[in-house]
């Protein structure tokens, strides 16, 4: 239900002049189909309708009728910004089974979301056979979280995400259709079924209480008190049937991002350092700070004083936007290495 938008996305693909690429639309029970099957530019464009919206599930759909080996999957309103996607999926890895783009908005910051290996689905590259083999998207979290849940089964499977800056993604995000009510809400209930199904057993209560508590701080400070209670009321009526498939500690360590804050931390801090400060704090403070701790480093709140100031967020897009207004500090420690070729200077 936004023609226009779709029509954007699919002309700007098709200027991208990648030879031999097809691109996919899957409409998702639009009250009037888009109708866009043939050509636009050069690329073959192939269209799937469906006759109910299954949220993020529909991908499923377009990637079963893919007929190349990796899969570029966008929303409506993003589209990649050049062809550095290609080099990127030439240059994957075996173990390699998804690639995230670097995602930008239209005001120059980068998307929110994601960890070091969780993309964000507006802007990700897939091989095709391991995204089938897993399952695709459940369609019981219609939308959101739905790629932290495949993103858990896909390093279940021995597989990595990786970010690799050269996928750059322009995400126009409009706000046709969007109510953060109703996305809090969801949020709540499906990162709560990520828990249930995806934590070692050790685990399980301690992220449900962290995970509760961070969205409860954003419910009042975005005004939707209200939806935070029913994702909650949701969540609690649903938990006990979700399937357990609980990650080694391992798995859980890179899915979390410890694992990365870690290798930062080891490679980033110099051995004379005793205290840290966190600075720019979003989602994955806690696993910043544990790294930190662990390395045996002191936590202060004077920033100006510590002899490392590291940034208090794992999602990368916020974290480059951090490390580019953070880059001339000589103390700076970037949570996670997005690349070799990284550095914060680049993130401008």
């Amino acid at each position: 239900d936004r023609a226009a938008e779709l029509s954007r996305t699919v002309r700007a693909v098709a200027e991208l002049g990648i030879d031999g690429a097809e691109l996919i639309v899957v409409d998702n029970a639009s009250a009037e189909p888009s109708r866009l099957s043939g050509t636009v530019g050069g690329l073959r464009v192939r269209e799937i309708g469906l006759p109910t919206n299954i949220g993020a599930a529909a991908r499923n759909a377009g990637a079963r009728e893919a007929r190349h080996d990796w899969i570029v999957m966008l929303d409506d309103d993003s589209q990649p910004l050049d062809a550095g996607l290609v080099n990127a999926i030439a240059d994957a890895g075996p173990r390699t089974g998804a690639i995230a783009a670097d995602i930008v908005l239209p005001d120059g910051s980068r998307e929110p979301g994601g960890l070091p290996e969780v993309f964000v689905g507006c802007g990700v590259a897939i091989r095709r056979e391991l995204f089938l083999a897993l399952g695709g998207y459940d369609r019981s979290f219609d939308y959101y979280a739905e790629e932290y849940d495949l993103c858990a089964r896909l390093i279940a499977s021995g597989s990595r995400v990786v970010l690799d800056p050269r996928f750059r993604v322009l995400h126009r995000k409009v706000s046709t259709g969007r109510d953060f009510g109703v996305i809090l809400q969801r949020l709540v209930r499906n990162n709560g079924w990520v828990i249930a199904r995806h934590a070692p057993a050790g685990e399980v209560e301690s992220e449900l209480g962290a995970m509760l508590r961070r969205y409860a701080s954003i419910a009042e400070r975005e005004g939707v008190v209200e939806a935070f209670a029913r994702g909650q009321a949701e969540l609690r009526g649903t938990i006990d049937a979700q399937p357990r498939s609980p990650m080694t500690d391992a798995h859980w360590d890179r899915f979390t991002g410890l694992t990365a804050a870690r290798r930062a931390v080891e490679v980033g801090v110099p051995e004379s350092a005793r205290t840290a400060a966190i600075v720019e704090p979003g989602k994955g403070e806690s696993v910043v700070r544990r790294a930190l701790v662990e390395h045996g480093l002191i936590i202060v709140g004077d920033a100006s004083s510590a002899d490392v100031v590291a940034i208090g967020t794992l999602s990368p897009g916020p974290m480059l936007d951090a490390a580019a207004r953070f880059g001339d500090d000589p103390r700076l420690l970037v949570p996670w290495i997005v690349s070799d070729a990284f550095s914060p200077s680049r993130a401008a």
